[in-house]
């Protein structure tokens, strides 16, 4: 993996707008990554408060099981701050809201 793969994981993900959400593989897919995981692996290891990384669901709209910055439910907290709606407890609606890169 490059050195800058995760820079360029952030540079991708700032450009998610408020309100919406995209995907680790819409991620993947952008930057031509083989593996979806690499994009979990950045995000969990972002220190900027600048990355959205609160924006990112896995393919089937569901919350990060360990958003590395307060779990599930402070990932859900700051998604409905934005208007970003629900279908399940833990699950975004990509209907409405996803955002393709």
């Amino acid at each position: 993996m490059k050195k800058n793969t995760f820079a360029q994981i952030y540079s991708l993900v700032k450009k998610i707008p408020q309100g919406k959400v995209t995907t680790y593989g819409e991620i993947a897919r952008a930057l031509r990554l083989a593996d979806a995981r690499v994009v979990g692996w950045a995000l969990h290891a972002n220190r900027d408060p600048a990355v959205p990384c609160h924006r990112v669901v896995n393919r089937k709209g569901e919350l990060a099981k360990s958003f590395a910055f307060g779990g599930w439910r402070k990932q859900k907290e700051k998604l409905l701050r934005e208007g970003v709606g629900f279908v399940a407890k833990k699950k975004v609606d990509l209907k409405r809201f996803f955002f393709s890169l």
